[in-house]
């Protein structure tokens, strides 16, 4: 556009003409792209940044080889020493389980790799493998965070049926574990079913929970099977996994925990293996030591559920936490946690194991600008280490006490800006864009606006946030001066009421409800019905 034309058209005709080369882009931006133009999408393949070098990732190889053959595993569980000395580890005086190198070594060979975590609808099936990325939730907190009053209240069952069903429409948030605890189902086995059942019926996308004791898994087992159409269905496509907290940090099995484990597998159920050791408290407070008893602590795990069931799906959960040495509180927003899950990346990799790990653990009690800076920062370094499964990306606050409904939807956004970095730059003859230049420059109105390579990478090589500001500051006063939280509230209130998930048929729920009885906790009005 040159200066002169402007000078010569009116203020009305030029705001005209601006705003409506502004409504045609945006159009263009609205319009839906086929997934592998999309300028991200999941499973971009990261790994660019590294926390620790080849030598180092040797060294904490050989540290963790020498920990479980000297110090090993204390209170096995009678069925865990069952399974553990079958296959060659040795159940010593002292009351521990000691892993020769040999048999870890067996282990990870013959592990399962380059699995998928399915969902109920295949669109949402995750390959993981690699150095291949994928942000969800994950969790247990106890309080929801209500932004509008600033003030923390305890977490209900329907408050997980919402969080799944945001989830659900977001496209940078690939799978929906448990974020939450319901605090209003006081019975252990009502808890964890109900749990199981706001999150299967709320999203479509691959779903985690956990569960508290053995027993509690069968009933659960019962509702996948119906749901996926019979037993064999299911574990041809599991599309939940089970969290599962099999070790106390340091170096102790812990006994319920081992007998979920032990269920989910026999049940066809892919396995987190999660060692939540805190670094300074029940890890070593060294980062390079936290590693190493984390590596160690779920290359145990890997071996007991191999010994079960050899090639069982399981992920590499390393997911060591990091202690404010000050207080000993959590600080899941410290640059040290984002370093941490960096690490565990690459030692997942080493290994070449589907590898999961927790970031975006805001300490900040509400989404504001420190919760943005602690997410932001430890998510991107997560998705440029080339970690399969970035848990407890969004939503969190208040060290995993906390979670925020209007945060899911502010994280979704800023994880569509970590997808980006992870995509990087992609250097080809066309990109490197010396005809455009030379045409531009030579030929052409001296700048890119117009230009053909420019709208044609609008949309596949730019991401556009959907409520982050880029208005003007004209723009936005215009608007009314909006702020990020306030468009969240509003986006949140639009999709609860608006969403429903019907991926699950009403004849299905019926089957369910007459099956399971008073049993089932979520009622019907809260799900729209």
């Amino acid at each position: 556009m040159s200066v002169v034309l402007e000078q010569q058209e009116t203020p009305v005709e030029r705001n005209s003409r601006r705003s409506g080369g502004r409504e045609a882009r945006r159009a263009m931006r609205a319009a839906p792209l086929a997934d592998d133009v999309r300028p991200i999408r999941p499973g971009l393949e990261g790994g660019t940044y590294k926390a620790l070098a080849e030598n180092d990732l040797e060294r904490i190889h050989e540290a963790v080889l020498t920990l479980l053959e000297t110090v090993g595993f204390a209170n096995a569980i009678p069925s865990c020493i069952e399974a553990l000395t079958r296959v060659g580890a040795s159940h010593d005086a002292d009351g521990r389980i000691r892993f020769p190198r040999a048999l870890v070594m067996d282990t990870i060979k013959n592990a399962a790799r380059n699995i998928t975590l399915h969902g109920q609808d295949p669109k949402h099936d995750m390959l993981i493998q690699g150095k291949r990325v994928h942000y969800g939730t994950a969790g247990a907190a106890v309080h929801l965070v209500d932004v509008e009053k600033h003030e923390y209240r305890e977490s209900l069952l329907q408050d997980i049926y919402d969080a799944a069903r945001i989830v659900d429409g977001l496209d940078n948030i690939h799978f929906f574990q448990r974020p939450m605890v319901p605090r209003d189902i006081p019975d252990p086995a009502e808890m964890d079913f109900n749990t199981l059942y706001a999150c299967v019926m709320g999203t479509s996308k691959h779903v985690g929970t956990s569960f508290t004791v053995r027993e509690n898994v069968a009933p659960a087992l019962e509702m996948l099977y119906a749901m996926a159409g019979g037993e064999e269905n299911f574990r041809a496509r599991p599309f939940v996994s089970n969290s599962n907290c099999f070790v106390v940090p340091p170096m102790k099995f812990a006994e319920d925990a081992c007998g979920v484990l032990e269920a989910c597998v026999e049940g066809g159920i892919p396995i987190l293996l999660l060692s939540a050791g805190q670094a300074g408290a029940t890890a070593p407070a060294a980062i390079a030591g936290a590693v190493v008893q984390a590596v160690a602590e779920v290359l145990a795990g890997l071996v007991y559920v191999n010994a079960i069931a050899p090639g069982h799906p399981c992920i590499f959960g390393t997911w060591p936490f990091v202690s404010d040495l000050r207080t000993g509180a959590m600080s899941g927003g410290s640059a040290e946690q984002a370093l941490l899950t960096a690490a565990c990346a690459q030692m997942a990799q080493f290994y070449n194991l589907p590898g999961g790990s927790a970031a975006g653990m805001a300490d900040s009690k509400l989404p504001d600008i420190q919760s943005g800076y602690e997410k932001g920062i430890t998510n991107v370094m997560a998705g440029l280490s080339g970690l399969n499964l970035v848990y407890e990306s969004a939503g969190m606050h208040a060290s995993l006490l906390g979670f925020c409904l209007e945060s899911l939807i502010i994280d979704n956004d800023m994880l569509g800006h970590c997808q980006r970095c992870v995509r990087g730059i992609e250097v080809t003859d066309a990109a490197l864009s010396i005809d455009t230049i030379a045409e531009v420059c030579m030929q052409g109105p001296g700048h890119y606006l117009g230009n053909e390579q420019t709208l044609k990478l609008m949309q596949t090589e730019y991401f556009y946030p959907a409520i982050g500001d880029r208005f003007s500051p004209k723009e936005w006063n215009e608007k009314g001066k909006p702020d990020i939280l306030t468009r969240a509230i509003a986006e949140k209130k639009r999709i609860l009421s608006e969403r429903f998930p019907s991926h699950v048929p009403r004849s299905m729920d019926d089957r369910l409800r007459l099956r399971f009885g008073e049993m089932i906790k979520l009622p019907r009005s809260g799900m729209g019905h």
